[in-house]
């Protein structure tokens, strides 16, 4: 008897320490809470309306032009008026009380949004001259188990800041979230097919999303919403909280091991590369393709000292350090100790020349449809030509587009691609003056016959407009003369055969 009453004791003592403290919790926390007012407010910030899907529009279109001017305090005022937080919050809400009426109302407000933001960021960037991966974009696409965590206190602290009526810590919060940005990177992976951005960005965005739900879902039922549920339905919240962060947290997990092994591997990189070539060398840069096997670690020294065999003794040694293959691309840049600040900073920038014609060529033979090859280098003069082919679709006006895309992307560089002649667009008028797109068609003609040192004939029904197109490609620097009459109310421009040299 006294055995059995023994090991009854513990089990008395903690049950009356969790009714103490359930009912301390009850007197001095719940007992300041309007549980009405807060769930209407929850329900007033996650509904779909004019000002939410307003709000939405106008944070992704700041989002996507932050992402690609890569200007972080841009992106960050998309962060500060972003609406997405009010139905992620509400769709924790609506775990915590079982609510499905409200939970199918939040996911379609949550789904509208997504769609509208997505949607209108993927026409921005179609339409931008700038479509290249900027160091902003780049930081959305490698979501890690960090990722999880920052959303997960951000849901804590937002959702109790709802609770609370401290809704100022929402600002903090929305900048430590950032829900609208990796929206900005899905669009811009599906817009450019880059296919990495896409699932990068939208796990980054389902880990927020789910992260913060879960989050407001555990402190919402901790601050006594829907206490009428049965202990069977609050296993349930329990059991698909837990879930949704262990299938989250693995894959991020890998990642974040995956990001750290990559930062020791650049470090001991640097490391075993500048111990082999002494105190006296310097290393200029050092880059690791991770992806390439066997794994490619290229790397530019200036050394006074040529040493032979680098790249085998510097390949077999990283290759013992990482426990992976690793072949190695060492640049040796050979300086005197007499001229040697001058000789570094003349093989800094040849480098660096370098690969910069080597990135346009690249970026002109994909545009262009032909073969790297194909394109013609001045290094010196920062100059690159090509030719392109025909591509399906295209019309003139396309590859120069397509020329101004990559000209963007290099600065410094004169880039020109000779399109093939395919037929020029016609030349439309209010009044007696070009309309914006005739003069458009204009300039894309005058582009077009420079690079193609094809003369244009001009037709229209109107002799007056004629003689206009026929003035503005002359006065441009192009050979143009009236052909016909023409019929129509536009003026139509052909190509005519060379007039000789």
């Amino acid at each position: 008897m006294n055995e059995e009453m023994t090991s009854r004791i513990p089990i008395r003592r903690v049950g009356s320490a969790q009714v103490l403290l359930r009912r301390w919790w009850a007197n001095h926390v719940l007992i300041g809470i309007d549980h009405r007012a807060v769930v209407e407010k929850v329900r007033e910030d996650a509904r779909w309306s004019p000002h939410f899907a307003f709000m939405t529009l106008m944070s992704a279109g700041i989002a996507v032009l932050g992402l690609l001017l890569s200007s972080p305090a841009v992106v960050i005022g998309a962060m500060l008026i972003s609406p997405l937080m009010g139905p992620i919050i509400g769709l924790g809400f609506a775990l915590a009380t079982f609510d499905s009426v409200e939970m199918r109302r939040t996911l379609r407000a949550l789904a509208g949004g997504i769609a509208l933001a997505v949607g209108f960021c993927a026409l921005l960037v179609l339409l931008s001259p700038l479509q290249n991966v900027t160091p902003e974009i780049a930081a959305r696409t490698r979501p890690n188990l960090f990722d999880l965590l920052v959303a997960l206190f951000s849901g804590l602290a937002g959702t109790y800041a709802m609770i609370r009526g401290r809704h100022g810590t929402i600002v903090g919060v929305a900048i430590a979230t950032a829900l609208m940005p990796p929206l900005g990177v899905t669009a811009f992976g599906l817009a450019t097919m880059n296919a990495p951005a896409l699932v990068g960005s939208s796990l980054l965005f389902f880990t927020n999303l789910m992260t913060i739900a879960a989050a407001a879902a555990m402190l919402a039922r901790l601050y006594g919403f829907a206490p009428d549920l049965s202990p069977t339905q609050t296993r349930l919240q329990a059991t698909i909280v837990i879930i949704t962060l262990v299938a989250l947290a693995v894959p991020l997990a890998l990642s974040l091991r995956q990001i750290a092994w990559e930062t020791v591997a650049l470090r001991q990189a640097r490391e075993t590369i500048g111990s082999h070539f002494g105190r006296n060398a310097r290393l200029s840069e050092v880059e690791i393709d991770y992806r390439a096997t066997p794994i490619a670690v290229s790397a530019t020294v200036l050394t006074p000292r040529y040493r032979r065999d680098a790249e085998q003794i510097l390949a077999a040694r990283l290759q013992r350090l990482l426990g992976r293959p690793v072949r190695a691309e060492i640049d040796q840049v050979r300086t005197e100790d007499s001229e040697t600040e001058a000789m570094q900073v003349t093989a800094g920038r040849g480098l660096i020349a370098e690969r910069a014609a080597g990135r346009v060529a690249e970026r002109l033979a994909l545009v262009a449809g032909v073969d790297q090859e194909a394109v013609l280098i001045d290094r010196v003069g920062k100059r690159a030509q090509v030719r392109s082919a025909a591509l399906p679709g295209a019309d003139i006006g396309s590859y120069r587009t397509l020329e101004a895309r990559v000209a963007a992307v290099e600065p410094g560089w004169t880039v020109t691609l000779v399109p093939p002649a395919a037929d020029l667009p016609d030349v439309e008028f209010d009044d007696d003056t070009p309309s914006e797109a005739g003069a458009d068609a204009i300039e894309t003609a005058v582009w077009a016959a420079k690079r193609l040192n094809l003369p244009v004939g001009v037709s229209a029904a109107n002799r007056t407009h004629a003689e206009a197109v026929e003035a503005a490609l002359v006065e441009a620097g192009v050979q143009a003369r009236i052909v016909e009459s023409g019929s129509g109310g536009t003026v139509h421009m052909t190509w005519l055969a060379p007039t000789g040299p």
